[in-house]
């Protein structure tokens, strides 16, 4: 038995699919019906090649071959019930949602938030830290910190401590990236995230991943000898 091979179309569903010529219409539009999700009695067959109509197929004891069908035209297929779920699976307002409260979602550990806060991303990072409060310069914090400075950094949020890194001071006054003033620091260890140049601008020179920016808030100068972590190891 010749089988055709054509492009079936609907409002909710477009595939290419394999029939039988010799199936008749009623038996097509069976098994239309799990294609589509249109009810066999329901469905109105078009044949078209490319964007011309070339017949309406109707008449539930025809065989497929009765029509003016080849392969590659598309078989539109319309539902006529006035109680199809139309839109059903594809318009989203109909889909009922349920929104997480934000205190909720600040508690949880497997969200993108506390993802985030862990590796220190975003917002959350250390040479991003209060880059939403545009008003703050940090000028103030920075003033009695020079370039040589040895200092310590601290990688907590807000007023709880985190861990804490030293290094020294490579940089300090505003940039280009971000507004406000800024503190070059190159680390003792290789936790940085470049070597001193951001987005093509130079401030300062130090070996790859060991150069990061803070802000002035998070930086400590003063006795801060390089530790030695061969010891520690």
């Amino acid at each position: 038995m010749s089988v055709l091979t054509v492009f079936v179309q609907s409002e909710n569903a477009s595939s290419e699919r394999r029939f039988e010529k010799g199936l008749t219409i009623r038996q097509l539009k069976v098994k239309l019906e799990p294609i589509t999700g249109i009810s066999a009695d329901s469905q109105v067959l078009q044949l078209y090649n490319g964007d011309t109509l070339i017949s309406s197929i109707e008449g539930d004891d025809y065989m497929i071959g009765d029509f003016p069908v080849d392969n590659f035209m598309t078989l539109k297929v319309i539902d006529t019930s006035p109680n199809s779920n139309k839109n059903k699976f594809t318009d989203l307002s109909l889909v009922e949602k349920y929104e997480l409260p934000d205190d909720e979602y600040a508690k949880r550990s497997d969200s993108v938030l506390a993802f985030k806060q862990r590796n220190k991303l975003g917002r959350f990072s250390d040479d991003k830290s209060s880059t939403s409060d545009t008003s703050h310069t940090f000028e103030e914090e920075a003033k009695n910190m020079k370039v040589g400075d040895r200092c310590e950094v601290d990688f907590g949020e807000g007023n709880e401590e985190g861990f804490k890194k030293r290094g020294i001071v490579k940089y300090v006054g505003e940039t280009k990236f971000k507004p406000g003033y800024w503190v070059g620091v190159q680390y003792d260890e290789p936790i940085g995230k470049h070597d001193g140049t951001v987005q093509g601008e130079r401030y300062f020179e130090c070996p790859p991943k060991y150069g990061a920016f803070v802000r002035p808030n998070k930086v400590k100068v003063g006795d801060y000898p390089e530790e030695d972590f061969e010891e520690e190891m």
